[in-house]
Parts: C-alpha cells; structure tokens; sequence
C-alpha cells in the first residue's frame, strides 16, 4: 500500500465519520464488543466512533506511513504493520474490522490477510471494493463472493443484515451501503441468536449487488466519455467552453489514467534536462 497525502486522510475521515456514526451503534447493538480492532484503520476514524459507543479497549493497525498528527484516537492505540505480511498480534479482540482496505493489497495477499483477520477474533466486520468501483491505489477489486470464499475456508460465515439497513440511508456512504458484511466464526453464532437467525436467510451465491449511487456515478462518467467523443469545432469555441470541455474528458478518465498523465507531465524531457544541465 502507497503512502496517502493529507488531503486523501481529510477526505476519508469526513467520507467515513456519518457512516461510522449510523453503523457502529447498530453493530454494538448486535455483538456488545467490549474490545475492538480496526486492521487499517487509516486516521482511526471508525475507532473513535467506537469510543464514542462505551468501546475502551481498542487499537488501530495500518502502514507506518500514517501521519500521527491525524490520529482521531490516542497514538499509543495505533501499531505500524505492514498489511501485505501475516500479522502478528498477541491480544484477541471481540470485535474486528477491516474496512475498504483488502482492494488496497496484492491479489497474492488476500488469503493471508483474512487469516491474519480471523487469527484476531471470532466476529469481523468487513467491506471491500467491488470491480470497477474505482478509488485511489485499487489493485483487487472483488465480488463479495471471492472474500466469501476467504473467510469460508476460514470456518466463518457470512451475515447480511447490515446493507439492507442502511441501504437507503444517505448518510451512510455508498460503498459502505453496498459492500459491509459480517463474518462470524461458525463455532461462535450460538452466542448471537438474532445473528444466528440471519445467518439461516443468507442466499451465498448472491452476495453482489451494486448500489444506484455506484451506477450512476459510473453512467455519468460514460455518458462525459460519450459526449468527449462526440467532438465539437474547438477552433470556433469561446474559451470558456473550451476549457470545460476539457474538464469534462478529464472527468471521464479512469483515476489511474489521469494520475499517469499527471506524471508524465511532471517528468522533464531530456530535451529540456540537458538545457537544464548545461
């Protein structure tokens, strides 16, 4: 995972904080964690709301490229890991959770990484990106039915009654709307009967589903990559025009297009390298 810039953390903690707010509760309501783990927790934004919930024991686990400055929680509940090897942590929590983060690590990690999650505790709480959703430093987008499968082989089984709660919900984000689930260890869903329940209702093969907000962003940006092609007589356009016509095929650009415009545009040619030189 790439290092992430404070304007990136600023917009994941304000992204993250109403949905946290609308989703821990719930979750507390349903397992009661008195300790909690967040495996990637970025800032700790989730973990504060945890806080916030009566949760005091807890600990945050991401790279050691988080600025400690941003922190929402106290530093010394933070650990640096690096999140593409097993982790290695003695303490066992009620609760674990890991969101939006295992589409950030190679595809050749993804099995270690949901063992090093159910290796921390019997109840997980976890999303991850589904293909094509789109989001900085992606590199394993996967159906719901690929980590299914992870944590199946694990002995845990998936519940689905967070989405279908808060799936019209406008403060909860929609990428959490449509990817949270939780798994829990077969041997441990005597302890939640109400779980126990949903675990009976869940149809397996049929975990995907794409929220409307997640279409119709992605139709939108077809419909710009549409109308780019659609290419209008720029020599007789007002400049004003002119430049939002740019704008707009820059908006229909996959984000790791544009970031490798961007830097190519960064990198001098050696033209101008040697003019530089000499």
């Amino acid at each position: 995972m790439q290092p992430y810039t404070e304007e990136f953390y600023n917009w994941q903690q304000a992204e993250s904080k109403s949905s946290a707010r609308e989703i821990v509760p719930f979750v507390c309501e349903l397992i009661r964690p008195r300790s909690v783990i967040d495996v990637g927790c970025g800032v700790g934004t989730w973990l504060s709301v945890f806080k916030e919930c009566g949760v005091e024991n807890f600990m945050g686990v991401d790279g050691d490229y988080v600025d400690r400055r941003m922190l929402q929680v106290e530093a010394e509940r933070f650990q640096a890991k690096d999140l593409k090897q097993p982790l290695h942590i003695n303490d066992h929590y009620d609760l674990v959770v890991s969101l939006e983060v295992a589409e950030h690590l190679p595809v050749e990690c993804a099995a270690t990484f949901i063992e090093s999650l159910t290796n921390l505790g019997p109840v997980v709480l976890f999303s991850a990106a589904v293909p094509y959703q789109g989001g900085t430093d992606h590199i394993n987008e996967q159906w719901p039915e690929y980590w299914n499968e992870l944590f199946s082989a694990q002995g845990y089984k998936v519940i689905d009654c967070i989405r279908k709660k808060f799936w019209n919900n406008d403060r909860v984000r929609w990428w959490y709307a449509q990817n949270i689930f939780l798994f829990i260890e077969q041997n441990h869903l005597e302890n939640y009967p109400r779980l126990q329940r949903e675990a009976e209702c869940v149809e397996q093969s049929a975990l995907s589903h794409v929220h409307p907000k997640n279409y119709l962003t992605k139709m939108d940006a077809l419909k710009n990559y549409t109308n780019m092609m659609e290419t209008p007589d720029l020599n007789n356009m007002p400049l004003g025009q002119t430049v939002n016509f740019f704008k707009k095929i820059v908006s229909a650009l996959p984000g790791k297009t544009i970031k490798a415009v961007k830097r190519k545009l960064r990198k001098p040619k050696a033209a101008d390298a040697k003019v530089v030189a000499s």
